[in-house]
This record gives C-alpha cells, sequence and structure tokens, in this order.
C-alpha cells in the first residue's frame, strides 16, 4: 500500500466501488484490495454478488435509480465501518446508443437515473461521512464522452457532460474540507460495456421506424460485435484507468483530471485548439466507419 494511503491506527482505509461486477469496477476492486484497502464493491444481480463473494470481495446490493437502494446500501456500508468511509469511486453507469431524435422521455430519464442522479444521491450520502471525519476522495468515473460529443450517444453524453459540470462545481465546494474530488475520463476500455449498450439498444431503440435506421444497422453490427470500431489499438484494458484511480486515492496532491487513453488526450487537446465547427468535423470523421455498413 503507498505510503501516501489513508489509515487509522493500524486499520485499513476503506473504499467503496460501485459497478464492481465487471470490467473497471471489478478490476479496481481486486487491485485496491491487493494494496491493502478495505474494500467494498456493489452489484445489481444475485448471481453477480454471490460470484463476487466468492471472490473474497465485501459486496453491497445497489441499485442507483432506486434512493431506497442507495439508502439502505450506504446504511449497511456504514454499520460495517463503525461510521467511516475513505473513500468512493463512482464507476457504476451504463451506455443508451441511439440518436438523439429517438429517445423518449422515459428513455433518457432512465439513463439519467443511473448515471448522474443516483451517483449524486450516493456521493451526498458520503459527504457527511467525510466531513466529519475530515477527509475523503471521491472519484468520478467520467469518459471521454464527458467533454467531446459522438453521434448516436447523446443519452451517454449527455449524463456525463452533466456528471463532469456537477463534479467540477462539488470540487470548488469542497474546497478547504479535506475532501477531494477527481474525474476520471476513459477512452474505449475493454469491458462488457458494448454488450450492455447493445442490449439497451435492443429494447428501447425502434429502428425500423427512424430516419436513421440505414446507420443503426451500422451501429447495431458495431454493437452486437461484428464490426470492430470500438476504438481497435486504441482500447486498454481496466488496469489502465485503476492506475489513475490509484494515484487519486493514494497521492497527497490527486489531480481534479485524469486522462486515460490516446482518444481522450488528442481529443482534449483539439478542443482547445479548435473552433466547434472544426472540432465537429473531427468527431464525425473519428465515427465515419462505425456509420457505414
Amino acid at each position: 500500500m503507498s505510503r501516501h494511503a489513508p489509515s487509522h491506527g493500524g486499520t485499513p482505509p476503506s473504499v467503496l466501488v460501485t459497478g464492481g461486477s465487471s470490467g473497471i469496477g471489478h478490476a479496481a476492486a481486486h487491485v485496491m484490495a491487493q494494496r491493502g484497502w478495505r474494500v467494498f464493491t456493489t452489484a445489481r444481480r444475485e448471481e453477480d454478488i454471490a460470484r463476487l463473494e466468492g471472490e473474497g470481495l465485501e459486496v453491497l446490493s445497489l441499485e442507483l435509480s432506486s434512493s431506497e437502494s442507495i439508502e439502505r446500501c450506504v446504511a449497511q456500508l456504514l454499520e460495517r465501518t463503525d461510521g467511516r468511509l475513505d473513500a468512493l469511486f463512482n464507476n457504476a453507469a451504463y451506455g443508451q446508443p441511439g440518436a438523439v431524435e429517438d429517445l423518449s422521455r422515459e428513455v433518457l430519464r432512465a439513463q439519467l437515473e443511473a448515471n448522474l442522479l443516483g451517483t449524486h444521491e450516493l456521493t451526498t450520502r458520503i459527504i457527511p461521512v467525510m466531513r466529519k471525519q475530515g477527509s475523503g476522495r471521491i472519484v468520478q468515473n467520467s469518459s471521454v464522452l464527458g467533454f467531446a460529443a459522438l453521434p448516436y450517444r447523446g443519452a451517454y453524453v449527455c449524463s456525463k457532460f452533466a456528471l463532469e459540470g456537477l463534479t467540477d462545481a462539488l470540487r470548488q465546494e469542497l474546497h478547504g474540507s479535506g475532501i477531494h474530488v477527481s474525474l476520471i475520463e476513459p477512452g474505449p476500455i475493454a469491458s462488457r460495456f458494448r454488450e450492455n449498450a447493445y442490449r439497451a439498444f435492443r429494447v428501447n431503440i425502434d429502428t425500423e421506424h427512424s430516419v436513421h435506421r440505414e446507420t443503426y444497422r451500422a451501429v447495431e453490427a458495431r454493437l452486437a460485435g461484428r464490426k470492430d470500431s470500438s476504438g481497435g489499438a486504441f482500447t486498454l484494458g481496466p488496469d489502465a484507468v485503476v492506475d489513475k484511480l490509484i494515484h487519486a486515492l493514494e497521492s497527497r496532491r490527486p489531480k481534479p483530471r485524469y486522462h486515460v487513453t490516446l482518444p481522450t488526450h488528442l481529443f482534449g487537446v483539439l478542443k482547445r485548439l479548435l473552433s466547434t465547427r472544426g472540432m465537429d468535423r473531427v468527431l464525425l470523421a473519428s465515427t465515419r466507419d462505425e456509420r457505414r455498413t
């Protein structure tokens, strides 16, 4: 464990990692446990909870779209930690593909409930705990799509842009409190994200009656894995995100933002240099192939 990791008289520091059933959350839970943290992770499905417990993790049930579930999760967590929590990694999220004009109010609301509003509610329940102890780390897993919008990802983009704005305000409001707030902005990461997005796409988007139906054929091929436009050589494993998480949780001076993957670094630079129209041309060009059948 890093010498900068918080500890209390020999008691290991504690962290709550949401969305621990697979991908980034799963890797983060195991790596932080190996580094000496007491890790609590969350999952929604009973079979995932049982599997994670079988891996030696402490697991809590959490459904971010439910205030009751959030309240119960936090109560169980604090009961196990005697009212302390050193760090929160808000990782749980999903992507809802589809053209903006094909998103119903209900579908967009569901995306925001999971990716923004539930995360916000969980965070606000944890902040008083950290204020009382005078220290804490809050890390939000955002995305390159939290500052660079791509077509046919409007719902997810909306949730991550909003998360970034909310987090920037929160970081300023917590200045001087001993609570540090960071954003991690990954680009393409190998995970089950695309599989889950494909499921949401099939359930919630009426492709046959959309003016975008031709493009949707290419979108569906990409999501179903028949056509790899997810990042190719630019796709990194979850450990690339976990490396940034370690710094955010254990460094004396965590950064406000951490970019992960080449596309995130590139788009971050281009957004500062280009006009809006120029940036649009770059973003449309970067997704041209995935919109072709």
